[in-house]
């Protein structure tokens, strides 16, 4: 049973879904606002906050699930060494999402997605 199994798809198969999840979060923490749908705001929002915890706590195991999901060592290097330390004493909620109305073209909804 599919139980509290959520899963965004974002109508895409797993294998470029996740490589745009992959390459918008790389470009999320290299520029630290972007502006795209809400779907994929929110699904941006469930793998970058986690990212984020596992810099904070630098364990070999999180480090090597930060390396293995990233795609530049830029990237790797700013989410550990200038993102990171930024949220030490936070618990969490590391992200904001702001509405910023409808996409002309297919009224998709647009927000922009920005660290706290």
């Amino acid at each position: 049973m599919r139980h509290q199994k959520k899963n965004i798809k974002l109508g895409r198969e797993r294998g470029s879904r996740i490589a745009l999840l992959r390459s918008l979060t790389e470009s999320f923490i290299l520029h630290e606002a972007i502006t795209t749908t809400k779907a994929k705001a929110k699904a941006l929002k469930s793998i970058v906050e986690p990212l984020i915890t596992k810099a904070k706590r630098k364990q070999v195991s999180d480090m090597t699930a930060i390396v293995g999901f990233l795609y530049t060592k830029k990237a790797i290097t700013k989410l550990v060494k200038e993102i990171a330390p930024r949220y030490t004493e936070r618990r969490g909620g590391y992200t904001r999402v702001t509405k910023l109305g409808n996409r002309f073209n297919d009224s998709a909804d647009m927000v922009r997605i920005e660290f706290v």
